[in-house]
């Protein structure tokens, strides 16, 4: 990729691809986040299927408590993303 020259490029040149690159770094760091954001959810959806590693007559009120605890974390999130809860409007 070629640098635009400063001295001898329109300044509405110069902005223009600032522009373009400023959007083009926004749009590979909204892809890398979304792509760790994914994997996140895959992790966690495989944890769940196996029943977050607790054989069901191992299970206890300990692992109520976790549970309580990781849904509370993730009912944050749903109701900021839903806008819901505390940050509905």
């Amino acid at each position: 990729m070629t640098r635009l020259n400063p001295q001898t490029t329109p300044r509405h040149q110069l902005r223009t691809e600032k522009a373009r690159r400023n959007k083009e770094a926004a749009l590979n760091a909204f892809t890398a986040k979304k792509a760790e954001f994914d994997a996140m959810l895959a992790r966690l959806q495989t944890l769940s299927d196996d029943h977050f590693n607790c054989a069901p007559d191992e299970a206890g009120w300990a692992m109520v408590g976790t549970l309580e605890h990781y849904a509370s974390l993730l009912k944050r999130i749903t109701d900021s993303a839903f806008s819901e809860g505390e940050y509905a409007e």
